[in-house]
Parts: C-alpha cells; structure tokens; sequence
C-alpha cells in the first residue's frame, strides 16, 4: 500500500493521516518513502498492550514514530508520547470526533423515555479480541440481562458478516433482544442518545458517550481511552459474565449511582478540535515550506488558501 500511495503523495507539502487504521498506517509509511511530512490526527492512544487491540496498538506506535505533527486529543495522550521520546511537534487538541458529534446534536431528536419504565440498553460488539469465546460470554449475558422485566435491548451489528452471523447464531430470537442491522452514524448517535445504558467495544462510543451523558460499560480489558472511565461515565468492565451481570444490576437498582454516571462531560475535547489542528497544520507549513514549494496533488483541493 505505501509504494502504491508514494507516486500519487510525492509532490505534496504534507500528508495527514488519522487514526490507527492499515490504510493510516499505509499513508505513514508511504509519506515517509516520498520524503514529505507527516501529520498524525488522534496520535498518542495507547492501551499500553501490544495485543489489545491488536494490529491497533502497534500500528499507532509506528505512525507516531514517523509523525512530524501529532495532534494528540488529551494532555494523557501528550504523556504518552513524551514518555516515548517521540520527536515530532506535539499539541493537545481534542478529538475530532467530538466535533462532529456536537455539530449533529441539533440534527437529534429528543426521545421521550418510556412510560412503562422499561430500560433500553444498547450494544456494541465487535473488535477483534471478542471473537470466539468473547462474543459468546458476551450473547450469554445479554440473554440474562434480558430477563429481566424491565430491560429492553438492542444490539447493533456490524458491517462486518463474520461478526454479524456469529451474533445472529447467538442471540436470533432471544426475548427481550432487538437485533438491529447495521447504520449509518447520525442513526447511531439517535439510538444511543435513546439509550439509557451502553454496552460497548467501540473506540469512539468511549468518546461519544460522556458527551452524550449515557452511562458506558466497556467490553474490553484494555483501553487506550481511560479519560472516560476517570471522568466517571464509564466502565471497564471486560467479558467477565459475572462482572458484567454485577454492574448492569447494581446501575439499574441504584439511582444514585446511574445519575453520577449520566452527567454528560467531555474529555475528550470541547468541540473545536478541527479548527485547533487546521490553524496547526497552516502554521507548521509558513515555517517549514516556502509558498512557491507548497503544492498539492493533482485531483485534490488545497487545505489553505495562498
């Protein structure tokens, strides 16, 4: 992937890359093969746990290392970063996607909870440390949780058919479990803003929702997102039947402990991420390429204006 991206990069003033992807990775490796600069948006996540997730930890380990930007969302991510000696420029800046979700708020609608007093949990589930054995730890106690009376879930598969078959082998006709296809982001933050409670794998779901002040139990045993759980709106929860059983019990029974977990706060950015990095991105290119050298590939739109 990172010859095939060189030719078409060769030429630019910079490359930005975001997240922990193959193809982030890929666009790293080919910036560094073409000899241009490299901008790396959500730098510094770490689980500090090369196999969760894996191939995520280490490809986030190898852009930082070959960033000469890096946009870190929280000052912990900073930490991160210097501890490792990275030798990049690097800024706290927020997440952006915090930016997109509070720039869709207004596009929400404002569900009414149900009269019945029925609590709807949604979840998540799909990364890949929670296939096999993971996915069904996690089946068997979503059809617990579903008997209770008052609890209502729906689980949202993922694009992915791997994991999409396995959990309608798993939960297809389970009371009290809604199995809900794929969907596209704006009807995601809907289905979790009618949430009550979440239960989730999802890196961004970590992000989107103590902002949205839903209460989030964490499928994983690691995360590279601890500032939700020390702002107090989530927890790590694992696949831990038992653990998972507890804690969805006692937030539901308890109505002190679920509201402290419902005030919405933000910790991963207040909203203006992009702008932050945009302003970054045109300073670093004034002091490090004279105008008449910066140019952009052919078929794309230039970031800033002359």
């Amino acid at each position: 992937m990172a010859r095939r991206l060189e030719p078409s990069i060769r030429d630019a003033s910079l490359v930005i890359v975001q997240g922990d992807t193959s193809s982030a990775l890929g666009g790293a490796l080919g910036a560094e093969l073409a000899g241009v600069p490299l901008a790396h948006v959500e730098a510094g996540l770490r689980s500090h746990d090369r196999s969760h997730p894996w191939p995520e930890e280490d490809f986030r380990i190898a852009i930082d290392a070959r960033a000469d930007l890096l946009f870190a969302p929280t000052e912990l991510n900073a930490v991160n970063l210097r501890r490792e000696g990275i030798l990049g420029e690097i800024q706290v800046t927020g997440n952006t996607g915090i930016d997109a979700l509070l720039n869709r708020l207004p596009m929400l609608r404002q569900e009414m909870k149900r009269r019945d007093g029925t609590r709807q949990l949604l979840v998540t589930c799909h990364r890949r440390e929670s296939w096999g054995e993971g996915l069904e730890v996690i089946a068997s106690c979503l059809r617990h949780i579903a008997s209770r009376p008052d609890v209502s879930i729906t689980m949202v598969l993922h694009p992915n058919p791997a994991v999409a078959c396995e959990m309608h082998r798993l939960l297809s006709g389970a009371p009290g479990v809604i199995l809900h296809e794929p969907c596209a982001p704006l009807q995601m933050l809907q289905l979790m803003r009618s949430s009550d409670l979440i239960l989730s794998d999802s890196g961004g779901i970590q992000e989107e929702a103590p902002a949205l002040g839903i209460p989030l139990l964490i499928l994983r045993d690691r995360t590279e997102r601890p500032e939700g759980i020390l702002s107090g709106n989530s927890i790590l929860v694992g696949r831990d039947p038992e653990a998972i059983r507890v804690i969805v019990d006692r937030l539901l029974s308890d109505n002190a402990a679920f509201a402290q977990m419902s005030r919405p706060s933000l910790p991963f950015g207040d909203g203006r991420a992009s702008s932050r990095i945009a302003a970054a991105i045109e300073d670093y290119l004034r002091r490090n390429c004279p105008e008449s050298e910066m140019v952009t590939p052919t078929g794309l739109e230039p970031v800033f204006s002359p």
